[in-house]
């Protein structure tokens, strides 16, 4: 109707004659209910990008990332389907739909986001995997680096197929697209968003945790133990239910940045200072296979950043520098790695803690380190709590026609005050857990050894085999399945070490039942 009363005006002006009051009057109609007419499907497709900003598909775990948040083509071939149908649809699939120029980012913000994830908080615990691995663990941190770049790269290289004129084209925009292709929605989805939530809640745990050890290593001598002190601890991240927005999470992220290079400096400085004094001969060659495993699953756990790598890539303004971006990340990050744990264990040697921060020799100089390694874990917090609950509330909390539970934000696009609950009961649970959980590397390897190996090494590789098989050489499909099956191995070993020296860590005894060392 629409398409006639503009056809009918421009025939009428075309043929340039005279018009009475009441033609001119049924052209003004005819455009006013044109307009009319635009006006639902406008309607329908702002508030389609409206529901999307708000409550995206599960792959949303995408959007956890500093500088802003990937589109979903998926979601936005939705929209397509429901105005166009399936020609639009198809047409969605195939063309790449760019991110606004305000969330692109380049290959130098997103190396600063890798490094942040590969390097973070965990690094003061290199040095005690030095205890427990010897030359092997610093072996381990340059090995393990390759791996994970390798396989972060075949991962994305899985988001992309080739069309009829041989270009790469992104059909897929998660992890969890990926393992949908390959596994199927039902389960695949499902399997991979749970791996995902357990290694982003166990992160917040450890934060938790470490704050208190922090505090306890600092104040020795005060009435609160480790406990009282992860309560405390807890206080101020209670604030983190309350964000809603990823700018405001990058803020928090750049201070934590400002933190880590800071207290890396001191330390390393401080530990320069007593060259003369370094062990040498305290560094093992040999494996010990009690705590070998423990050693190993810290350092997988610090190299995990494949929940992040799709959306880094989808927002960089030149993605054909993805891979040297990774590159110089991961050189970066294992050179530093294997020098800090180096110098820091050489420095203390077997009396290297689980926290090197508490080798420190004067209470006046540990103070100040461990309160700015407390800020900087409560800054480290929050990424991991705001991806979590991204990832809980896209899967559950999308309304009870397609999950299980209504949104958590109303028609105003704020938080419900049930849904502000159950943010604050996760942070809560975090608590909790950390309490009952208190030995920081321990933790650490055990999480590290299962949702680690299965994110950073085995799922990249197996998908890569299952959607690129044909296209691969036999060497890449052979270190492909070599990768698995060290992932495998390396996952059942590390877990099962890691567990039985937690539990020995319980009954107050050193992880080696043969050895001398005590936690």
């Amino acid at each position: 109707m629409k398409l006639v009363s503009l056809n009918t005006l421009t025939s009428a002006e075309r043929g340039g004659g005279s018009m009475e009051s009441g033609g001119w009057r049924n052209r003004t109609l005819g455009l006013v209910q044109s307009a009319r007419s635009l006006l639902p499907r406008r309607a329908r497709t702002t508030e389609e990008t409206v529901n999307f900003a708000k409550c995206s598909e599960s792959e949303r775990e995408m959007s956890v990332l500093e500088n802003g948040t990937g589109h979903n083509l998926a979601s936005l071939g939705r929209g397509y389907s429901r105005e166009g149908g399936e020609d639009d649809m198809e047409q969605a699939d195939e063309v790449e739909v760019s991110s606004h120029p305000r969330n692109k980012i380049s290959e130098w913000q997103a190396g600063w986001n890798v490094t942040n994830a590969i390097q973070g908080m965990f690094i003061v615990s290199f040095p005690y995997a030095v205890l427990q691995g010897g030359y092997w663990a610093l072996v381990a941190m340059v090995v393990i680096a390759y791996i994970c770049c390798h396989t972060g790269k075949i991962l994305v290289n899985c988001l992309y197929e080739e069309d009829e004129q041989g270009r790469r084209v992104r059909v897929r925009h998660s992890y969890v697209d990926i393992a949908k292709h390959v596994w199927g929605a039902r389960y695949g989805a499902r399997l991979v968003n749970c791996a995902q939530i357990i290694e982003l809640l166990m992160t917040c745990i450890l934060y938790v945790l470490l704050c208190g050890d922090l505090i306890v290593g600092s104040f020795p001598d005060s009435p609160l133990d480790l406990s009282s002190w992860i309560m405390v601890s807890t206080v101020p991240l209670l604030a983190c239910a309350f964000l809603q927005s990823l700018r405001r999470v990058s803020w928090l992220s750049f201070w934590c940045s400002v933190a880590h290079m800071l207290i890396n400096a001191m330390i390393l400085l401080y530990c320069l200072t007593r060259v003369r004094e370094w062990r040498w001969s305290d560094v093992q060659v040999r494996i010990d296979i009690w705590t070998f495993p423990i050693s190993l699953g810290v350092v997988v756990f610090s190299y995990t950043s494949q929940i992040f790598l799709p959306t880094l890539e989808g927002n960089l303004t030149d993605r054909s520098k993805f891979s040297c971006m990774m590159h110089w990340t991961h050189v970066a990050a294992a050179i530093f790695k294997v020098i800090f744990s180096y110098v820091g264990f050489l420095t203390w040697g077997f009396a290297t803690k689980e926290v090197i921060t508490n080798n420190l020799p004067t209470q006046s100089f540990k103070i100040v380190v461990n309160l700015i390694l407390v800020a900087k874990a409560m800054l480290s917090y929050p990424l991991p709590y705001f991806a979590a609950v991204d990832l809980i509330q896209t899967s559950m909390f999308q309304g009870k026609s397609t999950t299980p539970f209504s949104p958590c934000i109303d028609d105003n696009f704020q938080l419900k005050v049930w849904a502000l609950g159950l943010r604050l009961g996760l942070v809560l649970v975090t608590t909790v857990l950390a309490i009952f959980i208190p030995h920081f590397a321990l933790l650490m390897g055990l999480i590290g050894s299962f949702t680690g190996t299965m994110l950073s090494f085995v799922w990249p590789c197996y998908f890569h085999l299952k959607i690129k098989w044909t296209t691969l050489s036999r060497v890449d499909r052979a270190l492909d399945v070599t990768i698995i099956i060290l992932g495998v191995l390396c996952g059942t070993v590390g877990m099962y070490y890691s567990a039985h020296a937690l539990t020995r860590a319980f009954q107050g005894l050193p992880p080696d039942p043969f050895g001398k060392k005590q936690l």
